[in-house]
């Protein structure tokens, strides 16, 4: 049946009396009545936005953050404000989330090329990737960077691709000539429409456009604020470096933190914010930055406009989320690739129908979370191996019950775990770092050898992965020289 599947007795007769056509059409209008609902499942709209952090005005982040249609999609739906990839690196992060499977069950702690994601992990060799499960009862259509390039063969009904790389990109390089990394900043090019992004958006709003006979699933990939940090000037413009405030930075805070550590979060191709001071670049990377997320929301708004303007936005869950935050220079560094809070947390919003509007949830969720979640609002059965669990009860209340925590991990067996209150990290020689967030958000004081925190890193600990399947022999390796060793010594 071409990833349409009736989980009724009535479909399955209907679909051996029908052509294909036919069988589609008949399905739109069966759904309500099989569903006991008046509107049938609701469409579902994903937007993805690469290496966004929380500077984005509903959450805060950067005080001075300009993201207009981010935050009107806020205000009707629920924001996630303690929301965490599951990796802090671009491939393993979305390869957890279109699975629904920690980097700890499949081994995905890497890059992995998406054309053979399938044959990555024997945990995920069957299992449906996020847009197949919904494909049960919905049209999909994908395009941009969704998974790490943009998705497996197949995935989507309808594909428009991704664009290779994270250009355009100026003839020579404006600020950092460092090779393995596209990080530079500046404004480039003249006009938006030069932007992938911009096509991106071009395409979906096209798709957004068009009739359809069954409830659609949209997945739409932003590149920016992905490096490098390029943006036509208008977006720069918005942001004169002397006025920005900068990010929370302390000289010296890592000194209490295990060596391990110290080892993990290197990334040496990257700047530091010693050298950004020094150099006097560093109000410039946070005026870049805030810029490409400017231009990010721009785009987003486009989206969200086409749908509105085509009468869907009443009967479409829409989601909007990054792949995992980015350091603008708090903790020395300007990277993802760290278990510390600016790495991990990332936006999370879901409005629709049946959702609670304008509010706000401080519970711990993961990006993991939103493979069941999907399924849930969109009203198709349960891929029982999830590792996630669905946040319905939160996006009715977000003030509901939720006895779990998010759980990140980089390279194998180094995890950090994000409750409400606290991140407890746990490295694979036994290290650990605590941090309490309701008086240290820039988790300056490790508190993990004080005594009366020891119940504190129980209960956290327990969250743990019970088991951290080897690295996937089809990773790409990471820049981190600390992970590459690693990954050889534990296959």
């Amino acid at each position: 049946m071409n990833n349409v599947h009736f989980f009724f007795g009535q479909g399955a007769t209907l679909a051996r009396m029908l052509d294909r056509r036919q069988f589609l059409a008949a399905s739109a209008g069966a759904w309500p009545a099989l569903l006991g609902c008046s509107t049938g499942p609701p469409n579902v709209l994903l937007l993805m936005v690469d290496d966004l952090n929380d500077w984005i005005g509903s959450m805060g982040g950067h005080p001075q953050a300009k993201t207009p249609n981010i935050d009107r999609l806020a205000a009707r739906g629920v924001t996630f404000m303690n929301a965490h990839c599951q990796a802090p690196i671009c491939g393993p992060s979305r390869a957890s989330l279109m699975t629904g499977l920690l980097p700890s069950t499949t081994g995905i702690y890497g890059q992995i090329n998406d054309r053979n994601l399938r044959g990555a992990s024997e945990a995920i060799a069957d299992l449906p990737f996020l847009p197949e499960a919904l494909g049960r009862t919905h049209q999909t259509m994908g395009v941009g960077k969704l998974f790490h390039q943009h998705a497996p063969d197949g995935v989507f009904e309808e594909s428009g691709g991704r664009e290779a790389g994270f250009g355009p990109k100026p003839p020579e390089r404006l600020k950092w000539d460092r090779a393995k990394t596209s990080t530079d900043w500046g404004p480039f090019p003249d006009r938006d429409e030069e932007m992938p992004d911009s096509r991106t958006a071009d395409w979906a709003v096209e798709r957004l456009e068009e009739e359809r006979e069954r409830p659609f699933f949209l997945a739409v990939g932003f590149l920016r604020p992905h490096v490098p940090w390029h943006v036509p000037k208008k977006w720069f413009d918005l942001y004169p470096p002397e006025e920005l405030e900068m990010p929370p930075y302390l000289p010296g805070d890592q000194e209490d933190i295990p060596e391990i550590s110290r080892r993990l979060h290197e990334v040496p191709m990257m700047p530091t914010t010693e050298w950004a001071r020094e150099s006097g670049e560093w109000r410039n990377i946070v005026q870049a930055y805030l810029a490409c997320v400017s231009f990010a929301d721009a785009q987003v708004g486009r989206v969200l406009d086409a749908l509105e303007a085509g009468g869907q936005a009443d009967r479409t869950v829409v989601v909007l989320c990054g792949d995992h935050g980015y350091h603008i220079g708090e903790k020395n560094r300007f990277a993802k690739h760290s278990v510390w809070e600016e790495a991990t947390r990332t936006p999370l919003i879901v409005a629709g129908p049946g959702i609670e509007q304008g509010r706000k949830c401080s519970k711990p969720v993961g990006l993991i979370d939103l493979y069941p979640t999907l399924l849930d609002l969109g009203e198709v059965p349960p891929e029982p191996r999830n590792e996630g669990r669905s946040m319905r009860a939160l996006l009715e209340d977000p003030a509901a019950d939720w006895p779990h925590a998010a759980v990140t991990t980089y390279g194998r067996n180094n995890h950090a775990v994000r409750g409400e209150h606290f991140r407890y990290i746990r490295y694979e020689d036994g290290s650990e770092e605590l941090y309490d967030h309701r008086v240290d958000d820039a988790e300056w004081k490790n508190l993990a050898d004080e005594p009366e925190y020891s119940e504190v890193k129980r209960d956290l600990a327990r969250h743990l992965p019970s088991s951290n399947a080897p690295w996937s022999p089809n990773s790409i390796y990471d820049y981190n020289d600390y992970l590459r060793e690693h990954r050889e010594r534990n296959l």
